[in-house]
């Protein structure tokens, strides 16, 4: 696959009030592109940004990501599925095969869609998502909110969290919406501290997450 037909996943911005925002991240100045929308929020979860093509071709955040144990998994997934991917099409979720920062036990499977982007480098609908999950067997993060945007909704669902076995929550547009309009369409609250391992996760012995049901 050309490189030049690969899409680097942008940056998600941080919500005003989200804690977890590190020095070089971007941090919204308001949620302007999200009041008065139909918004879906689910839970962020601590995996490896990653995105798959049709053919079988997929990668991390990084377009030339190197190889890593950790994507075998996920590249086999590619492979199996790439043939239901339409040409400029792509996939994108969170590979969650290897523990970083949190441990999970009861994964539904180890590659979570969050997002579908079509030819025109258009995100889907969460409907049009959550469709295209049903059809590939994929699961989705948890939603753990969906109507018109209101922060105070928002902020009790963030106090609420379990942040010794959650990292966080992505609010997103729950129409389509273009790749140009992602800074105002896709924002994160991200617990503080999140990075919470001593060494960066890529350096470590790699330990898989557990599925539901697994031994």
């Amino acid at each position: 696959m050309s490189p030049s037909a690969l899409q680097k996943y942008p940056r998600t911005p941080h919500l005003p009030w989200s804690p977890g925002a590190s020095a070089d991240d971007v941090r919204a100045a308001s949620a302007r592109g999200l009041v008065g929308r139909e918004v879906v929020a689910t839970e962020k979860l601590d995996g490896e940004n990653t995105t798959l093509y049709a053919g079988g071709h997929s990668h991390a955040r990084s377009v030339d990501s190197a190889h890593h144990p950790s994507r075998t998994w996920v590249k086999a997934l590619a492979a199996r599925i790439g043939h239901d991917i339409p040409t400029g099409w792509r996939l994108c979720g969170e590979n969650l095969y290897a523990r970083h920062s949190l441990a999970y036990d009861d994964l539904e499977g180890y590659f979570a869609l969050f997002s579908v982007w079509d030819e025109q480098n258009t995100c889907l609908s969460w409907r049009d998502t959550m469709e295209w999950a049903t059809l590939l067997e994929l699961p989705t993060p948890r939603v753990l909110y969906a109507g018109p945007y209101d922060e105070a909704t928002l902020r009790r669902i963030t106090d609420g969290l379990d942040l010794s076995r959650q990292e966080g929550v992505v609010v997103r547009l729950a129409e389509a919406f273009p790749y140009a309009a992602f800074g105002d369409s896709v924002l994160k609250w991200v617990r503080p501290n999140h990075v919470q391992t001593d060494e960066h996760w890529a350096h470590q012995a790699i330990i898989p997450n557990r599925l539901r049901g697994a031994p």
